[in-house]
């Protein structure tokens, strides 16, 4: 059977409002993938600010980067405990790679990291990625996870690209505001409409993006060729749903089977 990769990303919301808990379930789904479905996962979660922001009773809305860089330092090695603490718990081993955009526009770097990724996965460890705020500038002010994944699932030639967000998917209008809107379960790619529905970047205690910055990460990986889903990361089994090819929030790409 042919080796089948995924990039999956969690949200800041989802880590740190969920924890522990969530995140041993989305490990078990891993250890499930790659016995039954023959999917390696590489993993790219935020929520080290935010993670720190609560622990530390951190209430300050309007934050310098000089105390991102600490906060992000702060919870780094408490969202990898959490994921070490839920990988050990399944038999599985985690790693954790940090990254600047410096380490994907150098084509040296850039290569090293490719390689360094596919040792892991060839070695059977879960690699688990993260910006590295703690060091980033302008990264840090502007960039995003979603961005990050996308690169990375395409600089992996991955399948598929899992967006784990705290909405169902993309809806016609945003479900908060609108009582109306409905859900989009396909699109084919992204347009400009879709852009202009997704309610533009916006921002919380935990971190940075929104929908936006999803669907421009779902054009990115769209380009070659790869799939994005757009899934609710509480959902039980969201993972294995994909896995199984049953209809789970908004798939953009590919073939749709309803």
């Amino acid at each position: 059977m042919r080796q089948r990769r995924w990039i999956v990303k969690a949200g800041s919301r989802m880590v740190c409002t969920g924890g522990l808990l969530l995140i041993r379930t989305w490990m078990q789904q891993i250890q499930i993938l790659r016995k039954k479905h023959n999917i390696e996962v590489i993993w790219v979660t935020s929520g080290a600010i935010g993670t720190a922001v609560t622990r530390m009773n951190f209430n300050k809305r309007k934050r310098t980067l000089q105390e991102k860089q600490a906060l992000s330092a702060i919870g780094q090695p408490l969202v990898m405990d959490q994921y070490n603490i839920a990988l050990h718990a399944v038999g599985l081993m985690g790693s954790q790679v940090l990254l600047t955009a410096d380490d994907m526009k150098h084509s040296d770097r850039k290569k090293n990291l490719q390689n360094t990724l596919k040792e892991l996965l060839r070695w059977k460890i879960v690699p688990v990625l993260n910006e590295n705020d703690a060091v980033a500038t302008e990264e840090i002010q502007f960039g995003d996870n979603d961005s990050l994944a996308s690169r990375v699932a395409v600089m992996m030639a991955a399948e598929k690209l899992i967006l784990l967000t705290d909405v169902d998917g993309l809806y016609t209008a945003n479900p908060q505001k609108v009582s109306y809107a409905t859900l989009i379960p396909y699109l084919k790619h992204v347009t400009i409409k879709e852009k202009k529905m997704a309610d533009g970047k916006n921002t919380s205690k935990f971190g940075v993006g929104g929908m936006y910055s999803k669907l421009l990460a779902a054009e990115r990986a769209g380009k070659d060729g790869i799939i994005t889903h757009l899934v609710r990361g509480d959902v039980p089994n969201n993972l294995l749903e994909i896995a199984s090819g049953r209809s789970i929030g908004t798939q953009i790409g590919g073939l749709y089977r309803p």
